[in-house]
């Protein structure tokens, strides 16, 4: 569906670098681009135990599926999820 936002596509399947990661979600809290969907992350609880930023970063680095989806940003708009009020406010930044 067009909107009319005009958005860089990145494949997270390849990962991207911890530094990456955290440029990518700036000053905003790491917990929500976790995907609560992904094994690792139920595996390791995050849920009740959330992982501190570094460990975060570092392990959505390593495992690119934890990372939820899609990200979409616009300018300093990112929207993590499908939240499809969200996203279609970035064609009307």
């Amino acid at each position: 569906m067009e909107r009319g936002a005009q958005l860089d596509l990145v494949n997270l399947n390849k990962g991207l670098s911890p530094s990456d990661l955290n440029e990518l979600i700036g000053p905003r809290d790491h917990v929500p681009f976790l995907n609560t969907r992904n094994v690792l992350y139920r595996q390791m609880k995050m849920k009740a135990n959330p992982p501190s930023r570094e460990e975060a970063l570092r392990l959505m680095s390593q495992n690119p599926n934890l990372i939820k989806r899609p990200v979409s940003v616009h300018g300093d708009t990112v929207v993590v999820g499908f939240v499809p009020d969200a996203l279609s406010a970035l064609s009307e930044e």
